[in-house]
């Protein structure tokens, strides 16, 4: 891993890429998302602050655990912009997201346990299919896994809506 003297307190886009192991396009992109930020220079150079290799390492982190970067952008903004994130900043953060991954973590495993059976099925069954609807929404009322789009009288073509606005599917076996 490259090393930048302490002396130096801004870096190139090329640096900040070299030394936190992201692609430079990845650092432009999180700035348009407004996750990093930089200074231009009098050529229009990006220049960045040594804490955002910290910001930079912050949002990779979140990245490899499943947190959207709308959420990471959301937890940064209440860092001071200077103040590059702390331990106790991850700790916090990372509380606060532990219960949205389980449950990301409880849905994967039962979407991993049945998969098998939903797509052995042939037709992937609304009413009882994990995949196209957990925790049996339509199971009540209806099953089958294609929308039906029906045709009134008039012979013009109108979805139909189901309970809470979704779409009904079709009958397919």
């Amino acid at each position: 891993m490259p090393q930048i003297p302490e002396k130096i307190h801004e870096l190139t886009v090329g640096q900040l890429a070299a030394r936190s192991g992201a692609a430079v396009s990845a650092l432009h992109f999180y700035e348009a998302k407004g996750l990093i930020s930089s200074r231009r220079t009098p050529g229009n150079q990006r220049r960045y602050t040594r804490d955002t290799l910290r910001r930079v390492a912050f949002v990779r982190a979140a990245q490899r655990v499943g947190i959207p970067l709308a959420t990471i952008r959301e937890a940064l903004a209440e860092l001071p912009e200077e103040r590059t994130p702390t331990r106790d900043d991850w700790a916090r953060l990372s509380e606060a997201w532990r219960s949205e991954l389980d449950q990301r973590i409880k849905q994967l495993n039962r979407l991993r346990d049945h998969l098998t059976e939903c797509i052995g099925c042939g037709c992937l069954s609304l009413a009882t299919c994990v995949l196209s609807n957990p925790d049996d929404v339509f199971g009540e009322h209806l099953s089958g896994s294609r929308l039906l789009v029906e045709r009134p009288p008039g012979g013009q073509r109108r979805a139909s809506r189901g309970r809470g606005q979704q779409p009904e599917p079709e009958e397919c076996c």
